[in-house]
């Protein structure tokens, strides 16, 4: 019977004097290890929802880069109004001399670049210009725009970035020579380039534009018509 009381009171004793140091401190390691797998978890998915976002802004960026671009393209004035090549390609450039519309003012002249610098994407406009000199003065000036020119950061992470002229009956050249000789052939042609009658023309018909952005190895391309 002593036996039997004395094991119940070490019984009720283990019972009432709680847990010992070392399983505290395997409860504490169990807790530490879920804490950090929640913790890579829940950060995983914070990042993801962060990488997600980026993608959409980038896209979406893009998405609006390639409008201008088309619209741009659109307006492009003949190369008379020019008064030579009304589009000019290259690798990290596009320049398009347009026209400008704005409501209750007479269509004036206006000329854009598109130019990569250190991996940003930016496009450049002059202000409205008047006639066919302004347009050369501006032409002749600096790459980069002056005094009046907006300049419009577009997209970032731009790897590289290369325009090419589509010419009818040659199809799309990266050569400015070939646009030029195109050009003074398509001026042969004319019967009589001082008529009245003799049709404005456009040496260059579409353009096409390659961007590549980040690690990407395909580039996102687009042809647009010029003048249409």
């Amino acid at each position: 019977m002593k036996r039997v009381e004395h094991s119940e009171r070490r019984r009720r004793a283990r019972a009432t004097r709680g847990f010992t140091l070392i399983e505290l401190m395997i409860a504490i390691t169990i807790l530490a290890v879920v804490a950090v797998l929640s913790w890579r978890g829940l950060d995983q998915i914070i990042r993801g929802r962060e990488a997600i976002a980026n993608v959409m802004v980038d896209e979406r960026v893009l998405a609006q880069t390639f409008d201008q671009l088309g619209s741009d393209a659109r307006a492009a004035s003949t190369d008379d109004d020019a008064g030579g090549a009304a589009i000019v390609v290259g690798d990290g450039m596009l320049q398009i001399v347009r026209w400008l519309y704005a409501p209750g003012r007479a269509p004036r002249l206006q000329v854009v670049r598109y130019v990569l610098e250190s991996r940003q994407l930016f496009r450049l406009a002059s202000p409205p210009l008047a006639s066919v000199s302004q347009v050369r003065e501006v032409l002749q000036g600096s790459g980069q725009g002056g005094d009046g020119w907006s300049r419009v950061a577009l997209i970032h992470g731009v790897g590289a970035m290369r325009s090419r002229a589509w010419i009818d009956d040659r199809g799309l050249t990266g050569s400015m020579s070939e646009v030029n000789e195109a050009a003074r052939l398509a001026v042969l042609r004319l019967s009589s380039p001082m008529s009245h009658d003799t049709p404005l023309f456009r040496t260059v018909t579409g353009v096409a534009v390659d961007v590549v952005i980040g690690a990407n190895a395909t580039p996102f391309s687009r042809l647009y018509p010029v003048g249409q």
